[in-house]
């Protein structure tokens, strides 16, 4: 699932700027439902890097039961916190 999918999932567009703040915490609700069910590492992993972004991601420790996973996670915040601060 990339990132564009995603959007148009979960927020009907691959543009969040126009979103209104209603769709974006509904979209960010039906996130967290499907992370919850979601069983690939891979697509769970890119819905929690989404969910992060816009705010609404569970902690690493009820979102991934792996460490790696988890320590992959720590990474990518580690990553997007570096390039907020650069900004």
């Amino acid at each position: 699932m990339d990132f564009d999918d995603q959007l148009r999932r979960y927020f009907g567009t691959d543009d969040l700027s126009g979103v209104p703040q209603s769709a974006l915490i509904a979209g960010i609700d039906r996130m967290r439902v499907d992370l919850g069910m979601e069983q690939d590492s891979g697509r769970r992993f890119a819905m929690w890097a989404l969910l992060y972004m816009l705010g609404g991601a569970p902690d690493l420790d009820v979102a991934f039961e792996d460490e790696a996973d988890r320590d992959a996670a720590r990474t990518f915040m580690d990553m997007t916190d570096q390039e907020d601060e650069e900004s």
